[in-house]
């Protein structure tokens, strides 16, 4: 039984001197992000294949416990839309290979256009993938959270494959009007999509998305802190990423979800302890 938490990303500007160490040279911030969060969105991967080097960088980096949701490259599941993809899969197979078991799951994010007449070729494609990983996928057309029946077809799928349904909630960042350039930028570019919290395997992972107060963000997750400890409760290992739209806090409150959920299940392990941003001083 294990709850892991984190951010869209392991580097941000507003970090910085706060709450992990500045300066920071690029090869030592995923460290320094590891000891606060257990877990990690792999974004970047989605524009480009990161090196094998670079891979090994992160691993090196990294217990062996962290865990990475990688998501596969846009060439794959936007330009190819799950057609013709042997080769750039291969590379990408290939470059995260030193992570090993840190890799938590393959995020298979699909564009709002792959919609229910699309579901042949998602399963066709999650059948060809090696069964060496885990796979999550994430859709965002609404029929799928709006039709019973297309909801059930997608289930179906993903059961047969064992992979899990990856749901970014956003209701509550949708709730009321932007109020920050940050959130106005988020407001043009999220999915908004009805709320969806059924688990379909025994690793669920969830986004959510809260706004740039703090409080209306932990106020928006209390349905997430009650479902992660019912599926621990289960035996099950969830994972919940944490976004705000400027992400300014994000590090945080991912740390604080954690702690609510340990709250209401004592059992849970704590995080590690998080290296001061600055060297103690000694006076």
């Amino acid at each position: 039984m294990r709850l892991h938490v984190g951010c869209a990303m392991w580097t941000h500007p507003s970090w910085q001197g706060r709450y992990v160490p500045h300066p920071l040279p690029p090869g030592a911030r995923l460290r320094a992000y590891a000891g606060w969060c257990n877990a990690v969105e792999g974004n970047t991967t989605f524009y480009a294949t990161p090196s094998r080097s670079t891979v090994e960088s992160w691993a090196e980096q990294t217990a062996s416990d962290f865990r990475f949701v990688l998501k596969l490259p846009k060439s794959i599941t936007h330009e190819r839309r799950l057609a013709g993809f042997d080769e750039e899969l291969g590379a990408f197979l290939a470059a995260i290979e030193p992570l090993e078991s840190r890799t938590h799951a393959l995020w298979v994010q699909l564009p709002g256009s792959f919609g229910p007449a699309d579901l042949g070729t998602l399963a066709g494609f999650l059948r060809r993938l090696p069964k060496a990983h885990r796979y999550a996928v994430e859709v965002r057309h609404r029929a799928f959270f709006e039709e019973p029946g297309c909801e059930r077809d997608l289930e179906r799928v993903l059961a047969g494959v064992g992979a899990e349904w990856v749901p970014f909630d956003t209701t509550v960042f949708f709730r009321s009007r932007p109020a920050s350039d940050a959130e106005r930028d988020a407001w043009t570019k999220k999915p908004r999509v009805p709320r969806r919290s059924a688990a379909l395997t025994d690793r669920p992972i969830i986004r959510y998305l809260g706004r740039d107060d703090t409080a209306t963000t932990i106020e928006g997750w209390r349905h997430w802190a009650g479902k992660a400890a019912e599926w621990l409760r289960e035996g099950r290992s969830p994972t919940v990423f944490v976004h705000t739209p400027d992400n300014a806090e994000a590090l945080t409150l991912a740390r604080r979800f954690h702690d609510e959920v340990r709250g209401r299940v004592p059992e849970l392990d704590p995080l590690p302890e998080p290296e001061p941003a600055e060297p103690p001083t000694l006076f």
